[in-house]
């Protein structure tokens, strides 16, 4: 069966995080992607976080679908084929300091001339222009100056992170979004490639909801609420007798529903709750009232008694949670995938769902420069050219 982005090439030159979740993305959907790495060290997320045969498992996880390529990009033999590479490519996905490859003559003027379709996108901590353009920038920077940090943690605490690097996963998801529909634009309505400017910071901030307005508005300065959902009530965690749900009441009928489940027939009746605002000035008390009835049950009770009533709940998943629970492995969202050092693991599946041209794993993670001498037989390199440039170090 056809994949959605069948036909289309994508070059990572990124690492990490930020460009190759971005060319995961792609490479999922059916672009073929070759992923650019430095010849003896290779991507250093090879080496992050727990390691199973030398190589870490998040590796594992997003250099699926990808062929590598050892390449030194910093010599002179190595931008020449990197060069040869962009001139048959569709996509070209970085996040190197702003500058690095215009360093290198690679900025998009020089690269466009040689392919005028190549749709670029650059990923950075600040975007590539702007006072902040050359500051160095990490996830959790832009993390916190997009506002998110400030939100995170419980209220007049140390701010926290949310687990995850979520900074640098909203900017590749922006990033890609850009890519689609820049290549939407130049196939379908006859433009040229183009620039996809993403800054770490400005992705955060996309998605920081009504925070900027309600500042304009009226002042107001969101702070942290721990897992509350400030504005909004009820909605919140709720310890049982042995450990937490979170429950959703949030709606007009719903509420009356929990209402009515948790024995509170007074407030399901109370007209000054039938709606959002006049729960938000009462909040604490629904709290109150809904912890006491979760506190002398277990999660287990809790959650059957709320899905009977149709109430939104659900329990805390911990990794282990995920793994076993039966509706992910129905979805296909835990797939077990051989690797290359000779093993199996358990690995997030496809997301999002096409049904009629389904994404797909169809290769494992490559090892350092897997794919080196194919990828440059197909550039029409001799194996005389290629044991030349291996000889010089240019590609491993």
């Amino acid at each position: 069966m056809t994949t959605p982005l069948a036909g289309i090439t994508v070059l990572d030159f990124g690492q990490i995080y930020q460009g190759p979740y971005a060319t995961f993305l792609m490479a999922k959907g059916g672009a073929d992607v070759i992923k650019i790495e430095p010849p003896g060290s290779g991507d250093p997320l090879r080496n992050w976080r727990l390691m199973k045969e030398g190589t870490s498992v998040w590796w594992q996880v997003q250099s699926r679908n990808k062929r590598s390529v050892a390449l030194d990009l910093r010599s002179a033999d190595g931008q020449d084929i990197a060069r040869k590479l962009i001139a048959e490519a569709d996509v070209l996905i970085e996040n190197f300091r702003p500058g690095t490859l215009e360093s290198w003559g690679m900025g998009y003027e020089q690269l466009s001339e040689l392919n005028p379709r190549l749709v670029m996108l650059r990923i950075s901590g600040y975007g590539q222009t702007g006072p902040y353009r050359d500051l160095p920038g990490f996830g959790s920077i832009g993390e916190a100056m997009g506002g998110l940090r400030h939100l995170t943690g419980e209220p007049g605490r140390v701010p926290v992170r949310c687990g995850i690097s979520i900074g640098d996963t909203l900017a590749a998801l922006h990033g890609v979004i850009g890519v689609l529909t820049a290549l939407y634009h130049r196939d379908a309505n006859g433009g040229k490639g183009q620039v996809i400017d993403v800054a770490l910071h400005e992705a955060v901030f996309n998605v920081m909801e009504s925070l900027v307005p309600e500042y304009s508005a009226f002042g107001a300065v969101r702070e942290a609420a721990g897992s509350a959902l400030p504005g909004i009530a009820p909605s919140n965690a709720y310890r049982c007798a042995d450990g937490y749900v979170l429950i959703a009441g949030n709606g007009d009928s719903i509420f009356k529903r929990l209402m009515t489940a948790i024995g509170r027939e007074d407030l399901a009746d109370d007209p000054a709750l039938a709606n959002n605002a006049g729960r938000v000035a009462r909040v604490e008390e629904l709290d109150r009232a809904i912890e006491t009835w979760t506190a002398q049950r277990s999660s287990e009770l809790v959650l059957a008694t709320l899905t009977e009533a149709r109430v939104p709940a659900g329990k805390i998943y911990t990794a282990q949670d995920i793994a076993e629970d039966p509706h992910y492995r129905a979805r296909e969202m835990i797939l077990r995938q051989p690797t290359r050092d000779g093993y199996e693991v358990d690995v997030p599946g496809i997301v999002p769902k096409l049904l009629g041209t389904p994404g797909s794993v169809r290769s494992s993670a490559p090892k350092l420069g897997d794919d080196t001498d194919d990828v440059l037989r197909e550039l029409g390199l001799s194996e005389t050219q290629i044991a030349e440039l291996r000889n010089k170090g240019a590609i491993a």
